[in-house]
């Protein structure tokens, strides 16, 4: 069985992951990284591809041949992969939900605690002697916000999100669940532990706001001008989910009029950003290169995961299949 890997950079930036459960199902070939020229030569007469961001439409399923069978998404997210035209081949389509629940969780936590706190800022003002400088006891350069008593809406109720929303509670908040509007319609009520109102709703009470939806055709630029509007001034938002679910714009514009108080993500779209992002150069922002997927933990429970979703359909049992 010829398996083909085609991106294996970041998941295994480090060369220290153990392949072996892949190897020992079938003749395995691991390419760094691919570029979209180079798919389909790799993918010629395989079996099984597993790709991150690599994208695989119709042509390259083509390209691979009648033989391609499973593909692999070595994520959660598999916008990557046309779903529909893998189901058209009688492809088996297989993701890997809730490997990095727990890191993505803390860095979500992370980045809302340092918009809050500036915790490096204020490192690295020690650090060049400001402390001495300033000849107080105490001092600090920006607002300190203390999430106590504060609102927390968290968008995408699933693994990450629910975690986050524990994480929350733990500080202080409230927290709401935000109901989709492209969702089969609910009325408002509890959401587990946390309450759950409309969309437009929960923003409007907002005093930070946390995406882990995932990216779908309703969900592209869901934080937009119209929805910026609904928030507080004062609002800090957080973007956990993926690039394109925020429109950039819209939000650097609301960070340079003062309608958004601060703004953090660890996904931009594309990746990495082009030196047009006009986040790069928006005030009270924190980007961060897409890590919270990536602690070693995480990384070997993704492999793992990823050999057990094919052992699982070579033995007529798939699991996590998406098509």
């Amino acid at each position: 069985m010829k398996i083909v890997v085609l991106d294996a950079l970041p998941l295994d930036a480090d060369h220290d992951l153990d392949w072996s459960p892949l190897r020992a199902i079938g003749d395995v070939t691991l390419h760094e990284r691919t570029a979209p020229d180079e798919t389909a030569s790799r993918i010629a007469a395989a079996t099984v591809i597993y790709t991150n961001k690599v994208r695989l439409g119709a042509a390259e399923m083509d390209a691979a041949g009648p033989g391609l069978k499973f593909i692999g998404v070595l994520a959660t997210g598999y916008d990557g992969v046309d779903v529909a035209s893998a189901r058209q081949r009688g492809i088996t389509v297989c993701n890997v939900p809730g490997y990095s629940a727990a890191f993505t969780a803390q860095t979500t936590i992370a980045l809302l605690l340092e918009l809050c706190q500036h915790v490096g800022a204020h490192s690295a003002a020690v650090r060049a002697g400001e402390w001495q400088r300033r000849g107080i006891w105490s001092f600090w350069d920006t607002p300190l916000i203390e999430l106590s008593g504060k609102t927390l809406v968290v968008v995408g109720l699933g693994a990450v999100g629910g975690r986050v929303a524990k994480i929350a509670e733990a500080l202080g908040m409230t927290v709401l669940s935000a109901q989709l509007p492209h969702r089969p319609a609910r009325e408002a009520g509890s959401s587990g532990a946390w309450l759950r109102l409309p969309l437009s709703e929960a923003l409007s009470q907002a005093d930070a706001v946390s995406l882990h939806c995932p990216l779908t055709p309703e969900t592209r630029g869901l934080v937009n001008a119209e929805r910026l509007a609904q928030l507080k001034s004062s609002a800090l938002l957080v973007n956990a989910a993926r690039g394109p679910v925020v429109d950039d714009h819209a939000v650097a514009g609301a960070l340079h009029s003062g309608h958004l108080a601060g703004f953090a993500a660890d996904v931009l779209f594309p990746e990495p950003p082009d030196g047009e992002n006009p986040l790069l150069t928006a005030p009270n922002t924190l980007l961060t290169p897409h890590l919270g997927w990536a602690s070693r933990p995480a990384r070997e429970r993704l492999l793992a995961i990823s050999a057990a979703n094919l052992r699982g359909f070579q033995d007529g049992l798939p699991q996590n299949v998406v098509a």
